[in-house]
């Protein structure tokens, strides 16, 4: 049986760049050419596609993802040397519980593409 989805389709300026700093925490390439690739850790997929004159800086791209354990996501960033911190690129924002009820952390990738990191309510 085929399940409906939705997966984002963020912006690269260098695909060898963007695949290694994925896969510092996970991500595998199930596909690639020179026009999109595709990672995915478990059931989250990120497509990605080139964007060789973006500026971080100026970006304003962006998706959640919604895990069950997103400590162990935040972990898995942390221990592959992204840092926390408030600015710069990549960083990550440390999980913590937010005024609207989750908890939740965000990770800003080499490309100014801000991810937002959400623990999914069980049941």
């Amino acid at each position: 049986m085929t399940r409906d989805r939705a997966v984002p389709n963020l912006p690269s300026r260098d695909f060898d760049v963007t695949e290694a700093f994925y896969r510092g925490f996970g991500f595998a390439s199930v596909f690639r050419d020179d026009g999109w690739m595709i990672l995915r850790r478990g059931d989250l997929e990120l497509e990605f596609f080139p964007f060789a004159d973006l500026d971080p800086a100026a970006s304003s791209f962006r998706c959640t993802l919604r895990v069950a354990d997103v400590d162990e996501l935040a972990e898995a960033i942390a221990a592959a040397g992204v840092p926390v911190r408030a600015t710069g690129f990549p960083r990550l924002h440390e999980v913590a519980a937010q005024d609207w009820g989750l908890r939740a952390g965000h990770l800003v990738d080499p490309d100014g593409t801000l991810l937002t990191l959400i623990e999914e309510p069980s049941g």
